[in-house]
């Protein structure tokens, strides 16, 4: 179904750091940068790109996570690099009774999640 997902900005460095930093915790890193425009995912797989443009709308964009762990790093990582709360790591059990997740802004305003649906 999804081959990749890509988001545009005219303030590339800080989007690529806020990305290098948030996706870390969650085992995805740059796989191809061209300068002004970044691939992200794991395996030489890059699912979400970053590229230069004009910011037009807001994304919704939820990365599976290994663990609740790995959800709670990503949100201080979200945090301590430039990013805005959007609900905070914990249960949503209205999604599904292991459904944990944690929200944030992007310097974009993209809002962004790490899920985990394991216990």
């Amino acid at each position: 179904m999804l081959d990749h997902i890509g988001l545009r900005t005219k303030q590339l460095q800080q989007m690529f750091a806020f990305y290098d930093a948030v996706l870390a915790p969650l085992g995805y890193s740059r796989q191809k940068d061209f300068g002004v425009a970044v691939g992200y995912g794991r395996d030489g797989d890059m699912p979400f790109w970053i590229g230069e443009g004009e910011a037009a709308s807001s994304v919704h964009l939820a990365l599976a996570a290994a663990s609740r762990a790995d959800v709670d790093a990503f949100h201080q990582a979200a945090l301590a690099h430039g990013g805005k709360d959007n609900g905070g790591p914990g249960t949503r059990p209205h999604y599904h009774d292991h459904y944990y997740g944690a929200f944030v802004l992007d310097p974009d305003g993209n809002n962004l999640e790490a899920v985990c649906h394991r216990p």
